[in-house]
């Protein structure tokens, strides 16, 4: 049903194709096609502009018009498909991995540290990556992992990553307000179970709980979380105070 409603219009003449704007819609209703980006569906645009900041040259607006009314079945469907991959932004296409089957799950040694194989059950990672409604985080128990936590713990994937899905980033190189408001809509629709925080010791990995404990805050959601905090050699410490 067509609706008067906002949404997003590109202007083709200052569009150059960048694709900067593809990994920032949250609903992936943006691609580059012939050199410019193109809106695929208007039920997949919210119309919000989460993409505009992105475009170094202005070629996004948010503009009020006729169109097809935003479905937010149709974009949980669209996010699902694993053959959605933004043309220009591979590392943004989401991928699922199928978990061990139960043989393989069985003779995997409870020795948590000789844990072998990869635990990661989903593909992007990064938290300026991760769709907010991307289909893993639904009922999930999710990792908040800092990047050089996951060169420091010793098992990862054995200790922390197996049976989670994981949003990793750097509080101090990427944009903290980005991560407030991707993790306060995350919290508010993906009924999550609970929340472990990996982080290191060093003052800057100190904001990552300070970002999760605000969106916590913002998305009015009761979630257990849990705060592990590893010395720059990998040893656990005690939480901060």
């Amino acid at each position: 049903m067509k609706v008067k409603r906002k949404i997003i219009e590109i202007d083709e003449e200052k569009c150059d194709g960048c694709g900067l704007c593809v990994p920032a819609c949250a609903e992936g209703s943006l691609r580059v096609v012939n050199g410019k980006a193109r809106v695929i569906s208007e039920n997949l645009c919210d119309g919000l502009g989460a993409c505009l900041g992105e475009c170094p040259r202005g070629a996004l607006r948010i503009v009020e018009r006729v169109a097809e009314e935003f479905d937010e079945e149709a974009v949980e469907k669209h996010l699902a498909d694993a053959d959605v991959a933004p043309a220009s932004c591979p590392s943004a296409g989401i991928r699922m991995f199928a978990p061990a089957d139960a043989c393989a799950e069985a003779n995997r040694p409870t020795d948590l540290n000789h844990f072998s194989g990869s635990a990661l059950s989903h593909w992007p990672v990064q938290i300026r990556l991760v769709p907010p409604r991307a289909p893993f985080l639904k009922n999930a128990d999710l990792l908040v992992l800092a990047d050089c936590a996951a060169v420091a713990a010793a098992n990862l994937h054995g200790e922390f990553l197996r049976g989670r899905v994981v949003m990793m980033g750097c509080p101090k190189f990427d944009d903290v307000e980005d991560y407030v408001a991707r993790f306060t809509e995350i919290f508010s629709t993906a009924n999550l179970r609970r929340i472990t925080i990996l982080y290191m010791e060093v003052p800057c990995c100190g904001g990552l709980p300070r970002i999760i404990e605000k969106a916590l805050k913002d998305s009015g959601r009761d979630i257990p979380v849990e705060t592990v905090r590893l010395a720059c050699n990998g040893n656990r410490l005690a939480p901060a105070a």
